[in-house]
């Protein structure tokens, strides 16, 4: 069995975003101040390490260490200079045919969690997020114009069959969201 303190890591590593303080102290099953004690404790064990705890009146988040700096400026670095792999050239083209689909949208097409993908497109500047004007909790991507110079075009509609593809994606999510509908 876990210590609370080791439990906290494990949940702050898995989620790799912030968690709202609240909803760990339940998933844990502990009280607010066992998770302050649990959240000191973790502190100080990470205390000379890489990693550290980012601490909010509601969130919690585990990052790397501000000492680290350099190193993760060098890693990014590198992985903007290396070519983009398979995964993220599909998530690249779900996003180029499917203008404005959502990362579930994304990852039913392709089958799989396009999060890094995502991640990696982003930071090389060949995609962007916006909020979705009508859920604010979801972010749509879109193609920018780095992404067409990366793919030496100068429109999304040079893409090869992009008007067929394009009524394809469209039609394919819109008859998924007609079955989901029908199941709530």
């Amino acid at each position: 069995m876990l210590t609370p303190p080791a439990a906290l890591e494990a949940l702050l590593f898995a989620s790799g975003e912030p968690l709202d303080k609240k909803q760990l102290a339940k998933l844990l099953g502990i009280t607010h101040a066992e998770l302050t004690v649990a959240l000191k404790a973790l502190a100080q064990q990470l205390g000379g390490h890489g990693i550290s705890i980012i601490e909010t009146d509601g969130e919690i988040e585990m990052r790397t260490a501000p000492e680290a700096s350099a190193l993760v400026k060098k890693l990014r670095e590198s992985e903007l200079s290396r070519d983009l792999g398979k995964a993220s050239m599909e998530t690249l083209a779900v996003v180029a045919y499917h203008e404005g689909a959502t990362r579930g949208e994304i990852d039913w097409v392709r089958g799989v969690n396009s999060s890094t993908s995502l991640r990696t497109l982003l930071m090389r500047g060949l995609i962007e997020g916006r909020e979705d004007e009508r859920d604010k909790r979801r972010v749509r991507y879109a193609l920018t114009t780095e992404a067409l110079a990366h793919l030496g075009i100068c429109s999304a509609n040079e893409l090869p069959r992009f008007t067929e593809l394009r009524a394809g994606a469209h039609a394919v999510v819109e008859a998924e969201k007609g079955v989901v509908e029908e199941t709530v």
